[in-house]
């Protein structure tokens, strides 16, 4: 399938909608997607598409946010918790 090798922004988000909705929730969320792109390049004459990538979603990942959440996960499963830098 040609979206395997891909690395597109319109790819990750499919797959990472499928991973947590399922194929059909994720086509549909694409195409929306896909629409509105249209959309906003035909209704602006000086609209340009510039592909996000795949790496959009990595790089807005905020360390701490995450850490704060997996955190508050593992206590709220009944474990003590202790987060130390890496060395």
């Amino acid at each position: 399938m040609a979206t395997d090798r891909a690395e597109i922004f319109l790819v990750e988000r499919y797959r990472r909608i499928a991973h947590r909705r399922g194929n059909k929730k994720a086509i549909g969320a694409v195409s929306i997607s896909i629409l509105t792109i249209i959309w906003h390049l035909l209704s602006d004459p000086t609209a340009r598409f510039i592909d996000r990538g795949t790496g959009f979603y990595d790089n807005r990942l905020d360390p701490e946010r995450e850490k704060r959440r997996h955190t508050r996960r593992l206590q709220a499963l009944g474990y003590s918790v202790t987060v130390e830098p890496a060395n």
